[in-house]
């Protein structure tokens, strides 16, 4: 047996008769002291995400976090259907909309900055409030016919709703900086985590506006974002510290080639909803259309879970998957079946969290330390100008050529996507993906 002295979290080897392999078996199980080293050896049985769960502190936070996440899926449409429902123009409605969503790229960097400085609760409860007064301010000007500027006005205050998804994902990198491969299926439950709140969300607003008043929808977003990020902010013990060291060098400088590669993918999934719903209403399935493209997140919050159990590949495997995989709805929608297409929707969907996943590791990677939640902001606001520009340009292909054609524009620009992917010469390898220090465990990918 060696001898052992143990100062602090560190295990010092005095003496050894035995085989090397034994050294190393006693330090994997004797060292860890980190709250994910200590789930690890508890539960060395269980398969990664009753692992990952098994982190103190991690069911109380993702708990908030999915509670305040599912709102990200339902404002959108409840502004358009309150607004359209009482004020009788979907142009009015789109503007409005269109407006928060400009503010937001404003202004969504800016409070996850003052998140990394002063703390999760610190800035996000009042930030919420801001939103949530906003949300509220919305459906009184709806409801009394104020002047039309004083929606744009009121749904523009919504922009200060932080990024729930970046603070957890922020959690998760602190809590589990010990151990890459925990932390890959983190990073992979919150991406499937946000496929099954923008499938869910849509759903559950079109229904709470329809059955039950036009309002109903942004109401009860609003209620369950401050309760979600109430119980989040809650959670202390897993709130990432607040260093009082100088933040060194800008997210925007570090994220390089990433941020095109982020407004490329947010281009095909804007462009593929575009399409979807014009060719499925086409066919005269206007009313199904919300099922058939609940198939593409199904699929990829299926693929994302999965994806955490294996082994995490490159960034360019994944983006090269996905752009094979956009060609299938753009030949399928040429068959005429809309069997086949959603088939091909549920392939595709299957592509997209991997490659996401990925992408935003390569955040991690590259972001100055105190600054993460900043970067992945910046990172999703890049997206959403993508599914802008997305649906604008599928939008205009549809009224030409037709839904058909409009198939083409996500898959050019997962085409291009590829292409950056390729050539980035700073993509960084697989097993650079995160900034966590790896440590000598046998479960780890090499």
């Amino acid at each position: 047996m060696p001898l052992m002295t143990v100062t602090g979290s560190t295990l010092v080897l005095t003496a050894t008769d035995t085989a090397p392999g034994a050294v190393r078996d006693t330090v994997r199980d004797a060292a860890p002291t980190a709250p994910a080293a200590r789930a690890r050896s508890a539960g060395r049985a269980a398969g990664p995400y009753r692992r990952l769960f098994a982190v103190p502190g991690a069911r109380g936070f993702t708990a908030g976090n999915l509670i305040a996440r599912l709102p990200m899926g339902m404002f959108g449409i409840s502004a358009v259907m309150m607004i359209a429902g009482q004020r009788g123009s979907y142009a009015l409605a789109g503007a409005v909309v269109a407006t928060g969503l400009a503010a937001t790229a404003v202004v969504a960097p800016w409070t996850a900055r003052l998140t990394d400085r002063h703390g999760q609760a610190r800035i996000a409860v009042p930030a919420t409030l801001i939103a949530v007064l906003g949300s509220l301010s919305l459906v009184a000007c709806v409801r009394t016919g104020a002047p039309a500027w004083t929606l744009f006005a009121s749904y523009a205050a919504t922009a200060t709703t932080p990024n729930i998804g970046g603070m957890s994902r922020a959690r998760w990198t602190h809590l589990l900086r010990d151990s890459p491969a925990a932390h890959h299926t983190a990073m992979s439950f919150e991406q499937a985590a946000d496929e099954l709140c923008y499938m869910l969300g849509p759903v559950l607003a079109a229904f709470l506006c329809g059955a039950v008043f036009p309002e109903a929808g942004t109401l009860a977003g609003a209620a369950l974002l401050l309760t979600g990020m109430l119980v989040f902010t809650s959670c202390r013990t897993t709130q990432p510290p607040v260093t009082a060291t100088p933040r060194q060098g800008s997210p925007l400088r570090a994220l390089g080639p990433l941020l095109p590669l982020f407004l490329v993918t947010g281009v095909v999934f804007g462009s593929m909803e575009v399409s979807s719903i014009a060719y499925l209403d086409l066919q005269g399935l206007g009313a199904a259309s919300g099922l058939v493209l609940a198939l593409q997140a199904a699929g990829s919050c299926a693929a994302g879970l999965l994806y955490g159990t294996l082994r995490a590949r490159s960034l360019k495997a994944c983006v090269c998957v996905l752009a094979a995989s956009m060609t299938l709805p753009w030949a399928a929608a040429a068959t005429g079946s809309v069997t086949a297409l959603a088939c091909a929707l549920l392939l595709a969907g299957m592509a997209t969290a991997p490659t996401m996943v990925s992408a935003m590791s390569q955040v991690h990677a590259r972001i100055p330390e105190g600054r993460l939640n900043e970067g992945m902001t910046l990172a999703v606001t890049a997206i959403f100008a993508g599914i802008a520009a997305g649906s604008a340009s599928a939008g205009w292909v549809v009224e030409g050529p037709g839904p058909v054609a409009a198939y083409a524009v996500p898959a050019a620009a997962a085409l291009i996507a590829l292409v950056i992917a390729l050539t980035g010469r700073s993509i960084r390898r697989p097993s650079d993906h995160s900034r966590v220090v790896r440590t000598a465990t046998a479960g780890d990918p090499r």
